[in-house]
């Protein structure tokens, strides 16, 4: 009696493992992963980027980004949180569609020349709000990760708002982790 309850168990511990490993491959999420790190780009802007699925199709994604349009005239880093909503498209577990919005922390870094030809410069932080809409294509035999967004935003304290504008699109390219 005493061998069939330890079979038992064992069988039933068995069991239980491998429900607990199919689960935590992506079953409860959309997603095949649960963790990626990676860089997001676009012609004028560059940054890394971590996502991390919570529980289910909810996420977070931090982005730290540089952007640099002028070469010298301007630039700045921003940081910036993101609550995403992750659901399955196209009928393949690959592909998912994510919307959600955030926060950011940016730190401008502005030079001009004033009339008599001195080099003036001025820094400021400056807050708002994000909004996120994107696509990504999760590969199935390689851990990579592929996306494409758009990332409007508003500024609180700055007049500077990029709904459309060159840092509202990305592309990025994430290493996952299961």
């Amino acid at each position: 009696m005493k061998r069939i309850l330890l079979l038992f168990g064992v069988l039933s511990l068995m069991a239980f493992q491998a429900n607990a490993q199919r689960r935590s491959g992506g079953g409860s999420n959309p997603a095949d992963y649960h963790t990626a790190l990676g860089v997001r780009v676009n012609p004028w802007l560059v940054g890394f980027t971590a996502k991390h699925f919570l529980q289910g199709p909810h996420a977070i994604e931090g982005i730290v980004s540089h952007y640099f349009p002028n070469g010298d005239d301007f630039s700045n880093v921003t940081l910036t949180g993101l609550y995403e909503y992750h659901w399955n498209v196209f009928g393949h577990s690959e592909w998912n569609m994510y919307a959600g919005g955030g926060a950011h922390l940016g730190f401008w870094n502005n030079r001009w020349y004033d009339n008599d030809g001195r080099r003036q410069r001025d820094t400021k932080a400056v807050a708002g709000l994000d909004g996120i809409f994107g696509v990504e294509y999760t590969f199935k035999n390689i851990p990579l990760n592929l996306s494409a967004d758009l990332k409007p935003f508003f500024n609180f304290n700055d007049g500077y708002n990029d709904f459309i504008g060159e840092q509202m699109g990305g592309f990025s390219v994430r290493y996952t982790f299961k």
